[in-house]
C-alpha cells in the first residue's frame, strides 16, 4: 500500500467509525504503531482527523458542531449524574459560583441545596432549574440564544460576565489533552467558557473519562488554568497520576 493510498484508507475508517485506536490501525495497514502515528500527525496537520489519546477520532462533527440539548443529555447520563452530585460536594453556603451550559451543570442545578448563594449561568435550563430555589440567588448573562444547547452565547453575553468575579467555576469542555489543554467543538461556546475561567478563584472541570486525550476543535483554556477535575472511574490510572502531578484535585466517581 502506497502512503498516499494508507492515508485515505486511514481517513475513510477514521469518518466511517467516528474514531479508532493506533494499535488497530497498526494492524488493518500493516505498519508500525510509530509509523501510524507519524501518519495520524500528518493527517491532523491537513486538517483530515484529530488526534486522541491513543488514536484518531473524525473532524465530521465540525460541519454541525454543537450536539442538540437532549442528545447530551443520553449520553454518559449515569456518569454525569455521579459527577453532579459530587461536584455539588464543593459548594458551600454564601458561595458565589457560575454554572456552563453543560447537562453536568444542569443535573447540578437540579439536584442543589436550597442554601444562600449566589449562581450566574449562560444556560436557559440551569436558571429554570434553580428558580424555585429561594434562597439561591439567579444571574443570567443574557445573549444570543443558541437553540440546539439553550444558551446564550455571543459577544453581549460574554461582556455581561466582565462585571463579575466568583468564587468557583464549574465547567465543562469536549476535550481534555495534557499539551493542549481544555477545548470545545463549537468556537461561541469555547469564548464563553474561555471568560468563565478567567472570573473565578477556583475553577473546577466536569468531564466524564470519555473526555481526556481528547483534543476539539478550538481551545479554551490550559490545564494549569484548573484546580479541580471530577471524573468518573473510567479515567485511567496514567492520566489521574500526570494531572495530580500538575497540583490538580481529582475526584473520581
Amino acid at each position: 500500500m502506497l502512503v498516499a493510498e494508507r492515508y485515505s484508507y486511514i481517513v475513510q475508517l477514521v469518518n466511517e467509525r467516528g474514531s479508532i485506536r493506533v494499535t488497530e490501525l497498526s494492524e488493518l495497514c500493516e505498519v508500525t504503531e510509530e509509523t501510524i502515528r507519524r501518519d495520524l500527525d500528518k493527517l491532523e496537520q491537513a486538517g483530515r482527523l484529530r488526534r486522541s489519546h491513543g488514536g484518531a477520532v473524525s473532524v465530521k462533527e465540525q460541519q454541525h458542531p454543537e450536539t442538540p440539548y437532549f442528545e447530551r443529555e443520553v449520553v454518559s447520563a449515569e456518569e454525569k449524574k455521579r459527577i453532579a452530585q459530587e461536584a455539588i460536594k464543593l459548594i458551600a453556603p454564601k458561595d458565589r459560583i457560575i454554572l456552563d451550559a453543560s447537562t453536568t451543570a444542569w443535573y447540578m442545578a437540579a439536584s442543589m441545596p436550597d442554601i444562600p448563594m449566589t449562581v450566574l449561568t449562560n444556560s436557559i435550563k440551569v436558571a429554570i432549574e434553580l428558580s424555585n430555589k429561594e434562597k439561591i440567588e439567579v444571574i443570567s448573562t443574557g445573549g444570543i440564544l443558541a437553540p440546539k444547547s439553550l444558551s446564550y452565547v455571543g459577544p453581549l453575553a460574554e461582556r455581561s460576565l466582565d462585571a463579575y468575579h466568583v468564587d468557583k467555576a464549574f465547567v465543562s469542555c469536549k476535550g481534555v489533552h495534557l499539551e493542549k489543554g481544555l477545548s470545545e467543538s463549537n468556537e461561541l461556546q469555547g469564548r464563553i467558557k474561555q471568560k468563565i475561567v478567567g472570573m473565578a478563584d477556583q475553577v473546577i472541570l466536569l468531564a466524564d473519562s470519555s473526555k481526556f486525550g481528547v483534543q476539539s476543535f478550538t481551545g479554551f483554556a490550559e490545564l494549569s488554568d484548573v484546580t479541580d477535575i471530577v471524573t468518573d472511574i473510567g479515567i485511567s490510572e496514567e492520566f489521574v497520576h500526570s494531572l495530580r502531578q500538575m497540583q490538580i484535585h481529582v475526584y473520581t466517581v
